[in-house]
């Protein structure tokens, strides 16, 4: 059986996420997305038109698509992730409508942790400032492959090209020392829909294309047979049949790569080797699975296997119980060193403590504070901590599934905390040795 990279890449479903300053414009944005690429039902519209004249607008006020609660409607801004799905003839798209205040900052950090493509929206009269920074600094973070700077409300600077240029100039220049390299600049009106779905007649000098048209084509995805395979144990099925007595299956949603029957594969955290004797998908034998593939895999040799194992192949990861991480603060109670917490690192949840805060990170200025004591809610910092148990770790930079975990309480399974293994940006950020501790 023959497998073309065309067949083995995901080049049909794009994630991305849209940020910007309050007042931005960006609800209105992608309401002009939905609206004009006529993925808007009827009664939606309706619904948007009636509450449009409530509020004494005579047109339909296109940022109420995406401002679904109530607390948004009334307070005319973005509060939660609002994910909307829709599709053109070219592409599907999941696309995650995060708010632009700096104390949602963990809601941004939620919506793009799984988007291949960030659009950072601007006003063309505020240009770049410190929270557009932010959202590229985050976006950089958390290693979203593609940005799109959309610089809106052209209408209001006389769709101006020396405008756009100087925006696009200083961002570009700003998010490539982040290492963000692929950016892509649009000048747009989402008010009046120039170069949003369709070109601008106001912006003959733009000669690019228009965000729909960027993110129909932007190539997504990268080719799984490039990746090591990484399959995270969910489930062990032992059916105990008369037709298949012997039967053992792992389940579970294969995180990157490629596997194929006959593979050479390594159970961690326990270090056996074996080989893959079969893949089922939709309970049909195959030989050859690629991510992001839900799957159960059996393999040659009876060994003790779990929820929470990781079956790999290719280079693996070498075991560890110390993790040093970049970790974003999601919870209203503070992160502090000694705190007790549970890891969740894909299927597999351990115990562990925090052993040291090593610096809060000025998000805006990249200034690492090192006298700090603790992370409170939305601050970003460095920390290392030490696990009960042994993990299978990748460096976030490689691979995005299984180098990144959660911080749960123990107390009440709250989710305190977002983490990163390894390097924030490119490896320019280091943090220092930590003592050890007794309690794991």
């Amino acid at each position: 059986m023959t497998t073309t990279t065309h067949e083995l890449t995901a080049t049909s479903l794009l994630r991305f996420a849209t940020a910007g300053s309050v007042d931005d414009g960006k609800s209105t944005l992608v309401g002009r997305l939905l609206h004009d690429s006529k993925s808007v039902l009827a009664d939606q519209l309706e619904a948007v038109e009636h509450a449009s004249r409530r509020r004494g607008q005579d047109a339909p006020d296109l940022a109420l698509l995406t401002d679904g609660l109530r607390a948004e409607r009334e307070q005319g801004i973005t509060i939660d992730v609002a994910y909307r799905y829709f599709a053109t003839t070219r592409r599907r798209f999941i696309l995650a409508d995060t708010p632009g205040h700096v104390q949602y900052t963990r809601n941004m950090v939620t919506g793009a942790s799984t988007a291949e493509l960030a659009v950072v929206l601007v006003d063309a009269r505020n240009g770049v400032v410190e929270q557009t920074r932010r959202h590229a600094a985050v976006a950089a973070l958390l290693r979203v492959p593609h940005v799109v700077l959309a610089v809106n409300k052209m209408d209001l600077v006389d769709y101006a090209e020396d405008v756009f240029a100087r925006i696009a100039d200083e961002f570009t220049g700003y998010a490539a020392s982040l290492g963000v390299t692929d950016i892509i600049a649009i000048p747009i009106s989402a008010l009046a829909g120039d170069n949003v779905v369709e070109p601008s007649a106001h912006m003959d000098w733009y000669p690019g294309p228009t965000l729909l048209e960027h993110l129909e084509t932007v190539p997504v995805g990268s080719d799984p047979s490039d990746e090591p395979a990484r399959f995270p144990v969910q489930y062990v099925i032992r059916p105990q049949t008369a037709e298949h007595p012997d039967y053992r299956g792992y389940a579970g949603q294969l995180a990157s790569g490629v596997l194929r029957t006959g593979d050479p594969v390594t159970v961690l955290p326990s270090g056996h080797t074996t080989t893959v004797a079969g893949i089922d998908v939709l309970g049909v034998e195959t030989d050859i699975a690629w991510a992001p593939q839900s799957i159960t895999v059996r393999l040659t040799d009876d060994i003790d296997i779990s929820r929470g194992d990781l079956i790999a192949a290719g280079p693996t990861p070498v075991p560890t119980k110390d993790i040093e991480a970049t970790v974003c603060h999601l919870n209203e109670r503070a992160l502090k060193a000694g705190d007790k917490v549970l890891l969740k690192h894909t299927t597999r949840t351990v115990r562990a403590l925090v052993k040291d805060v090593a610096y809060q990170l000025d998000i805006d200025t990249l200034e690492q504070h090192t006298g700090a004591t603790e992370l409170n809610v939305n601050e970003i910092g460095r920390i290392t901590l030490r696990t009960a148990e042994p993990l299978a770790l990748d460096a976030y930079a490689d691979n995005r599934r299984t180098g990144s975990f959660l911080l749960i309480d123990p107390a009440d399974g709250s989710t305190l905390t977002a983490g990163m293994v390894g390097e924030a940006f490119d490896g320019a950020l280091t943090a220092p040795a930590a003592q050890e501790e007794d309690w794991v």
